[in-house]
């Protein structure tokens, strides 16, 4: 049954108790978080961009994601949100002077700290290492720290001047509940969007419509609303219409030629009270009749013809 050889089991052996939660170093859940892409799992390179919960990516992670177009996305559940490149925005980060970064650590020896960042405010010179709330513009694209926001209120960007609303700021790595804020709002943001795109239809299609009704024939309704008098006159036109065209379809079928009407007869250009140069263009001018001898041969006895 076990012990043999005279090992002595201790109680943690024989008992087991109830697993220990595994804590979650803050150190390094802040460093992932603020130095590596949530979709790639790569090292953070500009071009940056977030997306409207405040998560940081790389824009060629991004691009890559939405032109995979096949069915098992690899972390897809970590940018679902994102449907096209304009749900995410390219941040405006101010570089931080005493970051080196791997410049120094040639031989592999230097001690990396953990705590300087690659990026600080360019208000308060706070340093974007998760320690202090960060939060960037949709309108524009610039990263503050909150601190700054709060000390210098104002509605204009600190940076590029442009102006902005409460719903452009935007938390960076926020908590839960930042988190669950940030996505009633875009959900509002696009549902709007999608309200003022039906409201905005094309006013040439409205016109176009309405040009079609108005050439459309008259109803009865519109019949019957005329005068008689305008009735009238239309049946009477209609009769005179239809009778020379009984007269010509009879004349057709009895075979006779229909003789022209007097008005119609045939009037020479001579006749005519047009000028001698628009006359003499016609074959029944006096300058066109010459006798045989005056006109000439149709051959030309040129030089070149010999």
């Amino acid at each position: 049954m076990g012990c043999d050889g005279g090992t002595i089991p201790k109680r943690h052996e024989l008992v087991k108790g109830p697993k220990k939660v595994e804590k979650v170093d803050k150190d390094a859940e802040l460093v992932a978080q603020w130095n590596y892409c949530t979709l790639s799992q790569e090292i953070l390179r500009r071009p940056i961009v977030a997306c409207e919960l405040g998560r940081l990516y790389n824009k060629d992670a991004v691009i890559e994601f939405l032109l995979d177009k096949s069915a098992e996305k690899a972390l897809g559940k970590a940018a679902s949100h994102i449907k096209s490149i304009k749900n995410v925005t390219e941040l405006r980060l101010s570089d931080n002077p005493a970051w080196e970064g791997d410049k120094g650590n040639t031989k592999g020896d230097k001690h990396d700290d953990l705590q300087r960042a690659r990026f600080i405010c360019p208000v308060v010179g706070l340093e974007m290492n998760g320690r202090h709330r960060f939060c960037f513009l949709r309108c524009c694209g610039c990263v503050f720290s909150e601190r700054a926001l709060k000390e210098i209120k104002a509605e204009v960007c600190h940076t590029c001047g442009a102006a902005f609303q409460e719903d452009d700021v935007i938390v960076l790595n926020g908590t839960k509940e930042d988190v669950e804020v940030l996505k009633t709002r875009m959900e509002e943001r696009r549902l709007r969007a999608k309200l003022e795109k039906k409201t905005k239809k094309p006013k040439s299609a409205e016109s176009v419509s309405k040009s079609d009704v108005v050439e459309e024939a008259p109803g009865p309704s519109k019949v019957m609303a005329a005068k008689p008098e305008e009735i009238g006159l239309d049946s009477r036109e209609k009769k005179t219409n239809s009778a020379p065209r009984s007269a010509a379809t009879n004349e057709s079928s009895s075979g006779k030629a229909r003789k022209p009407p007097c008005g119609a007869m045939k009037r020479s250009i001579a006749e005519s009270e047009e000028s001698e140069a628009y006359k003499s263009l016609f074959t029944t001018h006096s300058s066109a009749k010459r006798s045989k001898e005056e006109s000439a041969h149709w051959v030309t006895h040129t030089s070149y013809c010999f």
